[in-house]
């Protein structure tokens, strides 16, 4: 049997179990979705947010990409962001890397890798931010690790310096920025940044009402 024909057979499966258990489960889940938390998370095929996290459809609302980065200029991601705290008033916004990122890994490298470069580039920026901690550390397995904490910490702080964090945080008080690491090797999360509307932000990176 062909591999995809198999996720075709276990979606079957899938849905006969959920149904076995409640009978009216998808005619509840097509009817509308009230996520409490939005989730920026890696697209690596190890690290499914639903799985890890132990919730069910219709309790995350998700965006995946590379090194899960929050670029400014990413619409992509900034309509999931909007979207998700605007109209769907998400609570938490979770931004979640993971050790052994293939992402990190290969920005702190000098190959030359196609079109990624320009995304890989954004973090190449974060090691440079942070350029005399990581030095710092001898040994390169460490010095992976630890770009992968600042990286998701610098996500975290993207977000809030985006008008839409920034507006929501002074409509509603809500959503709370929380930076996630994941541990392949363990299975376990660890918090490793949070923000709210209470965070003080960089004055430059600041909006008000009257522009000033």
């Amino acid at each position: 049997m062909e591999s995809h024909k198999k996720l075709l057979l276990a979606n079957k499966a899938w849905a006969a179990d959920r149904l076995s258990v409640e009978p009216e489960y998808f005619e509840h889940l097509a009817q509308s979705q009230q996520p409490e938390f939005l989730w920026i998370g890696c697209s690596d095929s190890r690290v499914p947010a639903e799985e890890i996290t132990g919730t069910h459809p219709g309790e995350l609302f998700v965006h995946r990409n590379v090194a899960n980065m929050v670029i400014h200029t990413d619409f992509n991601m900034l309509s999931v962001l909007q979207y998700s705290v605007e109209v769907l008033g998400v609570k938490h916004v979770i931004v979640c890397g993971h050790y052994g990122c293939g992402g990190v890994y290969n920005s702190m490298t000098h190959k030359n890798l196609g079109l990624i470069n320009k995304w890989l580039r954004h973090i190449k920026d974060v090691y440079r931010f942070h350029e005399r901690e990581l030095d710092s550390i001898p040994e390169f397995q460490s010095r992976f690790d630890r770009l992968v904490e600042l990286n998701v910490m610098e996500q975290v702080m993207n977000l809030a310096e985006t008008s839409i964090i920034q507006t929501s945080w002074k409509n509603r008080l809500l959503p709370s920025v929380h930076g996630w690491v994941y541990d392949m090797k363990t299975g376990l999360l660890k918090e490793i940044a949070s923000l709210n509307h209470e965070s003080h932000l960089e004055d430059i990176y600041q909006y008000r009402d009257d522009g000033t």
